[in-house]
């Protein structure tokens, strides 16, 4: 199911003993256009601070309740190392974060979580209720050597970690200019993958809203707040219109892709987790001389 950013700012995130308040924003990785982790402001009781939280520990949201479950404790979040979450993240203080809560480094392997489309797919034989550290003992206890590696592994590369909400406000570029901006972003719960961008084209037509892969991204200026993709403006005016609040449905996906003449996400042959922009970047990132 696709869920916009804003839909999941009006939820409540709840632990194993209690709720550890409302989440506030969402850091999606740049290059795999998946959601790591999930900013919560916590209430009165750990003084409103901001935590990150990890979809490793997410179970089954609740949509008409509106809370996401966590296999977490309370006391395990008031424990957790502090992060300035309106500060970039490091590497560093993600592998911190993930040793604190018990889970395995997601960047490990070519998709979306390690080798896996799924972030509970990589917590082998853990179960919704089992915590973190219980992780830690399973996999040390199945393969020692390899658990132990994987913990004191270095990290390799600062991650690219991007605020939802900053993003809210970016313009898109078509092939031959604007065609809008950038109003809310579409996640799909149970992958956490960023599938569309939802954009307001009022300041160019008449006002209505079109979902955009973000699979058609070419380049992104962050300094300049803009987004260009390999789309036309004719092609965007005629595109299905998308109503806000609504969480798309595969007919109407196939819709959106068949009137671009583009494959789904969903296609064989498609590769999860990897878009034409973060390959292009990767590549340009490659060609630069070492500092």
């Amino acid at each position: 199911m696709l869920r916009g950013v804003k839909d999941l700012e009006t939820h409540t995130l709840r632990a194993t003993d209690g709720d550890v308040g409302r989440v506030k924003d969402l850091l999606f990785d740049d290059g795999s256009w998946v959601v790591r982790y999930l900013v919560v402001e916590t209430g009165s009781w750990l003084s409103s601070r901001k935590v990150l939280l990890s979809p490793f520990a997410m179970g089954t949201p609740d949509w008409n309740g509106k809370l996401l479950p966590a296999s977490i404790t309370k006391e395990q979040v008031r424990s957790s190392p502090e992060i300035d979450t309106d500060k970039p993240v490091s590497r560093q203080q993600e592998v911190q974060h993930l040793r604190h809560y018990g889970y395995p480094p997601y960047w490990e392997g070519g998709n979306f979580w390690g080798d896996r489309i799924y972030p509970g797919a990589m917590l082998t034989g853990v179960g919704y209720d089992k915590t973190g550290a219980e992780f830690l003992v399973s996999q040390a206890e199945q393969e020692p050597d390899e658990a132990a590696a994987g913990a004191q592994q270095p990290p390799k590369s600062d991650p690219h970690l991007r605020s939802a909400n900053e993003m809210l406000r970016y313009h898109i570029e078509a092939t031959d200019g604007g065609m809008g901006v950038v109003k809310d972003l579409l996640i799909e719960s149970d992958t956490w993958a960023v599938r569309y961008l939802i954009v307001e084209t009022s300041q160019w037509w008449t006002g209505h809203h079109v979902l955009v892969s973000t699979q058609w991204i070419q380049e992104i200026s962050w300094p300049d707040a803009t987004l260009a993709v390999n789309l036309t403006r004719e092609a965007v005016r005629n595109a299905p219109r998308y109503e806000l609040g609504m969480s798309p449905n595969r007919e109407h996906e196939l819709g959106l892709h068949e009137h671009y003449g583009r494959a789904g996400y969903w296609s064989e042959g498609m590769i999860p987790g990897i878009s034409p922009y973060s390959v292009i970047d990767a590549a340009s990132r490659a060609a630069q001389p070492p500092p």
